[in-house]
């Protein structure tokens, strides 16, 4: 590119610079030839010797001017050109850092489409970023998913989630709404109020079978969540677009991955710690010494309803069987 930039400078200036000397030598030589072919039909002693002194000194300056022209000529091209040339290379290489640094602010890295089935290469980046992160800020609906991938880690890291809010009609509809854009139009509304419900239970069993992944496991629920799904990083943040209508037939929607140092990161990073710090939502925590009797109290709390050992086995076998198909099917390993 610099040295396209480069280039037409170079060509105008030579052109310019060869033109001139070019006729300059081109009239020394005709008159020089013209003096000499003129001294040479004039008799000796009416002028010829001026004539033929003219014409040689013509020539012999035309030659001078020639040979110094050739020596001067890199040195008028260096003075000339290359500042040139230097200032385009820094005013291109001035520009493309802006141009980086626009993309890294307010474009995504990847953006990965809508699709009916997990995408492998969605989850394996995702992963990624989870395997390599200290912190790990969800928001989505009933947190099943965030489960499922931090049993595949190893390492131990803090989760922040922000979930719906069971005991509020409001967090389920939202939800109903968009699955009902998905499904047929002929659907019981109440099926799937029913099946949210129970979508919420098993994402809190699998929070609570998380804690060994987890220094500790931070759960807000909240009325009306944002319906875009949030999944934040120490390096990069996902937000999966289930506001965007065109992706609505589609299980799993658009997503867009952003990193650290954008205007995105930052805005929703704002407004993470905003909705999890907020008094209008219900705060819990779980930790490696969370026993089975604390959670069930503290399943009561968040849902108002009793949690049996009986129940707690479904669902935590519910749990289980999601994590090995979703896990199978994203190419994730077990």
């Amino acid at each position: 590119m610099v040295a396209e930039a480069g280039r037409p400078h170079r060509s105008s200036l030579q052109e310019i610079f060869w033109t001139r000397t070019t006729l300059l030598l081109t009239v020394l030589v005709v008159i020089a030839v013209l003096s000499l072919w003129i001294s040479s039909m004039m008799d000796a002693g009416t002028g010829k010797t001026l004539v033929t002194s003219l014409g040689t000194g013509t020539l012999i300056s035309a030659l001078v001017g020639f040979g110094q022209t050739l020596i001067t000529a890199s040195a008028s091209q260096r003075a000339m050109v290359t500042p040139l040339i230097e200032e385009s290379r820094r005013a291109l290489e001035d520009l493309s850092a802006e141009y980086r640094s626009l993309n890294k602010e307010f474009f995504p890295t990847h953006v990965f489409d809508a699709t009916t089935d997990p995408d492998p290469a969605f989850n394996r980046m995702l992963m990624s970023d989870l395997d390599n992160t200290r912190q790990y800020f969800f928001r989505g609906f009933s947190g099943r998913h965030a489960a499922a991938r931090l049993l595949l880690t190893r390492t131990d890291r803090e989760l922040h989630a922000v979930i719906a809010d069971p005991r509020d009609a409001g967090s389920i509809s939202g939800r109903a709404r968009y699955l009902l854009r998905r499904e047929a139009a002929e659907v019981d509304y109440e099926a799937i109020q029913s099946g949210l419900h129970e979508e919420i239970h098993i994402g809190l069993v699998g929070l609570f079978l998380a804690r060994s992944r987890c220094a500790q496991v931070d759960i807000t629920v909240v009325a009306d969540p944002p319906l875009d799904r949030l999944e934040m990083f120490d390096a990069s943040v996902w937000v999966t677009l289930y506001s965007d209508v065109r992706g609505a037939t589609k299980l799993y929607p658009r997503s867009l991955r952003f990193t650290e140092g954008s205007f995105i990161y930052n805005m929703e990073r704002a407004e993470f710690l905003r909705l999890s710090q907020s008094r209008t939502g219900r705060h819990f925590r779980i930790t490696s010494s969370t026993t089975r009797a604390d959670f069930l109290v503290l399943f009561q709390k968040i849902t108002g309803s009793d949690l049996s050992e009986e129940n707690f086995r479904d669902l935590e076998g519910r749990f289980h069987a999601f994590r090995a198909e979703f896990s199978a099917r994203a190419e994730l390993g077990s």
